[in-house]
């Protein structure tokens, strides 16, 4: 629990945090946005993604209460495969790694220790995410969710940035960078029917920055810690 509590950010992340939370706010009110849902969220995910980048499970933590906040946004907007892929998958995931985290601590700190993929780590990945992709096309086609294709690589790239994020790789960072890009085409197409979509563009556009940080900041850790590529 001690663990849990570290709140301790460097001068670059807490800037970049600042940023990312005036970004957001600011995004939110010139929009005309009267969701304090959205806003909520989008608070508490661009606080998530600063921890998760310093490897701390408090990142894990405030991305399940994100996750459950940003899936019933989702279903508001009729993008069906957003809020079973973050209420279904994103958030159990984030427990897993929340559980995993905790039990890898790097030296007794509140970072977490890196872990070297192996192949049959990169195997499985590799089938599962097929299987979940095809599974989530077919589920959302019957939904008749809004932007299909773009949902469908929603669930692709969240369900391998999640995978990485629990196997404690790197690549966790990249992937959902990939993810933000998708969810900043998803939310402009819903800005057409509903001006509030601009503010959750630009969420995820700041999710976009704080996930390349995290990659950079996590291969810095996996130097420090000498655990190879």
């Amino acid at each position: 629990m001690r663990i849990l509590l570290s709140f301790r950010l460097t001068r670059a992340e807490c800037a970049l945090w600042c940023l990312s939370l005036a970004v957001v706010t600011v995004s939110f009110v010139l929009s005309g946005a009267s969701d304090a849902l959205s806003l909520a969220a989008s608070l508490i995910g661009v606080t998530a993604l600063i921890y998760v980048a310093r490897g701390n499970p408090l990142g894990q933590l405030l991305t399940i209460v994100f996750a459950v906040f940003y899936g019933i946004i989702s279903y508001g907007e009729r993008y069906y495969g957003e809020m079973i892929t973050y209420l279904g998958m994103t958030a159990p995931m984030a427990a897993v790694a929340l559980v995993t985290w905790l039990r890898n601590p790097y030296r007794g700190t509140a970072e977490v220790a890196i872990r070297r993929m192996t192949g049959r780590d990169a195997a499985v990945m590799l089938l599962l995410t097929g299987v979940v992709t095809a599974a989530f096309y077919f589920i959302l086609l019957t939904l008749g969710n809004a932007a299909l294709a773009v949902s469908t690589l929603s669930v692709t790239t969240s369900f391998l940035a999640s995978y990485l994020t629990a196997m404690r790789s790197p690549w966790y960072a990249l992937c959902y960078a990939m993810n933000d890009l998708v969810l900043v085409a998803l939310w402009v197409i819903a800005a057409g029917r509903d001006p509030a979509g601009w503010a959750m563009a630009a969420c995820f556009t700041m999710f976009f920055l704080n996930d390349m940080y995290g990659f950079v900041n996590w291969r810095r850790m996996q130097q420090r810690q000498g655990s190879g590529d």
